[in-house]
Parts: structure tokens; sequence; C-alpha cells
């Protein structure tokens, strides 16, 4: 585990190296989930940004946003330091362009996952990008969101979703109210990015699954970005397209990025 210094915060980052005989090609920078981090990547098959680089030949970078993982966390769980309702523009506009140019990154591919796929979209409707993928991104919030993560709010507070995440996180209630509060939130009901997604211009894809608690098909159907977009709808598949369908979710990943730069 290396933190890599930014102004403000340090942030748990994994480097992926690309195989020594496949030509230079951009990046895949991983951008994880509202309550994942670099370790919740990884599933019983191993650890899922390396599959994806050895699979299309590309180097990687996954990191923790601040307050998850070994990243610095968030300064006051419950209080002002919390995330506010533009949590998600911050940081695509300004904490990922900082990390970007500190590694000195451009022009990567971006792949995020929920929370991360927001930021994915976010971050390529104002800066360049090689292309991107989506899995199970939030552009609006659906009332099955809202159910959902009550849901989740029970789970950690009565059952055992705190001792689970407490694996993958330095300070586990950092990293869970800081997004259970603000998506819980009146402030946050209204929450829309598709304005902003007509601004990308890099060939997108963007998968989701049928069966998904948080969102419905609506939330890639509803991305109309400028440039090309490729959907792909999963059967019988919930939020987590790279750990309930890793073959169909890899292969869709691998013909994509095999046109790309």
């Amino acid at each position: 585990m290396v933190l890599t210094q930014l102004k403000h915060t340090r942030l748990e980052v994994r480097r992926i190296e690309a195989l020594a005989h496949v030509p230079t090609r951009a990046p895949i920078v991983f951008l994880h989930e509202g309550l994942g981090s670099v370790a919740m990547w990884h599933s019983r098959e191993g650890f899922w940004p390396e599959q994806v680089c050895a699979a299309t030949g590309r180097a990687g970078i996954v990191y923790s946003r601040r307050g998850y993982g070994e990243s610095d966390p968030i300064a006051d769980v419950r209080g002002a330091g919390r995330h506010q309702p533009d949590y998600m523009h911050r940081e695509a506009h300004d904490t990922l362009p900082e990390l970007l140019h500190v590694l000195g990154v451009q022009r990567p591919v971006l792949l995020g996952h929920s929370d991360g796929g927001t930021i994915t979209l976010l971050h390529a409707a104002r800066h360049p990008v090689s292309a991107c993928i989506v899995m199970a991104p939030h552009v609006i919030v659906e009332d099955v969101s809202i159910r959902a993560i009550e849901a989740a709010r029970e789970a950690y507070v009565g059952g055992k979703l705190r001792e689970r995440l407490s694996r993958f996180h330095h300070d586990v209630d950092n990293a869970f109210w800081q997004w259970n509060d603000i998506w819980l939130s009146p402030a946050f009901r209204d929450y829309d990015i598709r304005p902003e997604c007509q601004a990308i211009t890099c060939p997108l894809l963007a998968i989701q699954g049928e069966d998904d608690p948080y969102g419905s098909l609506q939330q890639i159907e509803d991305i109309r970005p400028s440039g090309p977009i490729t959907r792909m709808a999963l059967a019988g598949c919930g939020h987590s397209p790279h750990r309930e369908a890793p073959q169909p979710t890899l292969q869709a990943i691998v013909a994509f990025l095999a046109d790309q730069s």
C-alpha cells in the first residue's frame, strides 16, 4: 500500500504494470463504489483490476477516495467535514485531476463502479480521457436507490454490514456515514447529472444489471453523450457486474477497449 500526497490529503494508490511486450496504451484508472476501496476490488477470483489490465494489455491505477480504505479520513464523520451534495463533482473536477497530475497520467481510460461511475462521467464531461467505462452509475436519484440505501443503514446499525466493511476501511464509520448520510439527505434528492453527460465526447461503455437494487436501467438509458455510447444490460445481475457477471463484463470491456488508444 502506497499513500500518495496531494495538496490537502493522502490517498491510497496501487499501481498495476502493463505487460512488457504490449505496446503502450492509455492506462485504466479504477474508481470504486460508494462504500468501496482498493481492497474491495478483490474477489475469490483475485484482484479484479489486475484481471482487466492483463486482458486488455494496459497498466492500471487503483485508488481509495478520501475517507475510504487506507486514505486519510474526512475530518469529522458526522460534522462539518462530511460530504456535501456536490461531493462527486468535487472528486471529478478537483481531486481526480490533481491525482492524475501527481502520477503523471494524461488521457486515461476511466473505469468506475456506482459512485465511481458517476465520478467517471463527470470527469469525462470536462477533462480529456481516452475512453470511459461505467458500471451501475448514478445519473439521477430514484426511489429504488433511496430504499436500498435505507436498507444498508439498517444492516449497518443492526446487522453485520459494519463488521464486513471493517476489513476494508481503516475507519469504517467514516466510510459508511459520509456516504449514507448525504444520500439520504433531502438536499441530495434532486441530484441529476444528465445535462453534464451531454458534454462527453469520448467512447463510452455503460453496463447495468437488470436486477440492480440501487437503480433501474434508466440510469444508463438516460446517459446521452455527444460521443458514441454502447449500453449493456445484464440479466440476473444486481449492482456489481464485475462480481455477479464477471465473464460477460470482462468480455465486454476487452471488446470495447480493443479499438481504443
